[in-house]
This record gives structure tokens, C-alpha cells and sequence, in this order.
């Protein structure tokens, strides 16, 4: 499989979002601080400033392009390996394995989800990033959902929540005990599901 290609930035702002994104990811967000990632950015603090109010906004701004990022990943895999919804709905599990193994994005190796770390690291529920890891999630559970639909599934909703806890559960599983094979096992209980609720599936 080939990886997903990057842009690279063409203003100072998208040098920081994406500096501020790679650290976030390798570090982690409380870990990295405002002149680390300066001095890696290259670009002074009045610059910074110019384009955020604070780290937190930083912060709110790596997670929306982590957000994009992830989705065209998967939509760009899912095309060039699915021709209906029943793969589609299977591809999905294969594109998490090539994210395990470090093939969906260049230059950054599987860390984990980082909206499930951000929820860690912000445990208040009011965090604005707390709303758009949500908004992540749930947008992938109602793709499932629509995909799922299209399937013929008997319970769409249902489907694409049975979907989602294996899948969560394989990132998790590959990034606390390394086990890269999760995301296989994940689609081998997914096609069990399809199985149970789609006909001839």
C-alpha cells in the first residue's frame, strides 16, 4: 500500500499546526510545550501569537487537522480497496492495520489515537477538545451507520456501534500492548457482525 501523501505548508500557520500536531502525537500534549515547539517550527513567539491566542488554541487546531487528516486517510484507502458497501464496511478494519504498521501516514509512526490520549490528558468534560474527539468518533459511527445501511443491514445503528467498540478496541490493544495484529482480529469479529445482520453477508 502506498502512504497517504502530505502537503507541505505553505504559510507559517500550517508550519506550526503541523509541527505542534507531530509533537503532540510523538509527546504528547502537556509534554510539549510552547517553545519546543518554536524552536522546532523555527518561527518566533510574536509569529505564534499572531495566528493563536494560546497553546490551547494551537491545541484546537492540531486536533481539527489530525481530524481531516485521519478522515481523507481512510476515505482515500477505502476507494482504492472497496467497490460496495459490505468491503467498504471491511476495508475500514484493513485501513486501521496499515495505520498500526505505520503505512497511512509518512514520517509518523502508530502512537495511539489522539483523541483517545487527548481525552485522557484533558479528563474535564467541558474541554474543547474533549468536543471535537467526540465529534471524531461520532463521525465514523455514523459512516458506519449510513455504510451499514446501504449494506442492508437489519439494524443499521446497531451495526455501526458493535462495529466501533472492536475497532476501538484494536487501537487501544495495539497501542498499550503493542499488539499490531489487533486490528486483524477486530475485522474477523467484524465480518462475524456483518455476517449476523446483513443477508448473504
Amino acid at each position: 500500500m502506498t502512504a497517504a501523501a502530505t502537503k507541505r505548508p505553505s504559510s507559517k500557520r500550517e508550519l506550526l499546526v503541523e509541527t505542534a500536531l507531530r509533537l503532540f502525537h510523538d509527546e504528547g500534549y502537556h509534554a510539549t510545550g510552547i517553545d519546543r515547539i518554536l524552536a522546532e517550527a523555527g518561527v518566533a513567539k510574536m509569529t505564534l501569537y499572531k495566528h493563536f491566542a494560546s497553546k490551547d488554541d494551537l491545541i484546537i487546531a492540531a486536533a481539527e487537522q489530525r481530524k481531516d487528516e485521519f478522515s481523507n486517510f481512510f476515505d482515500a484507502y477505502i476507494k482504492r480497496n472497496a467497490t460496495s458497501p459490505r468491503e467498504t464496511l471491511l476495508a475500514y478494519f484493513a485501513g486501521l492495520e496499515e495505520w498500526f504498521a505505520g503505512r497511512a501516514f509518512p514520517n509518523r509512526p502508530f502512537r495511539g489515537c489522539m483523541f483517545i490520549n487527548a481525552s485522557a490528558e484533558f479528563p474535564k468534560a467541558e474541554a474543547e477538545i474533549r468536543r471535537i474527539a467526540a465529534e471524531s468518533k461520532g463521525r465514523t459511527r455514523s459512516w458506519l451507520q449510513r455504510l451499514a445501511q446501504e449494506a442492508g443491514a437489519r439494524d443499521p445503528a446497531a451495526l455501526a456501534s458493535q462495529l466501533s467498540l472492536p475497532a476501538e478496541g484494536a487501537i487501544v490493544t495495539a497501542q498499550v500492548g503493542g499488539d499490531m495484529s489487533a486490528a486483524t482480529d477486530a475485522r474477523c469479529a467484524a465480518e462475524a457482525l456483518i455476517r449476523d445482520q446483513v443477508s448473504g453477508g
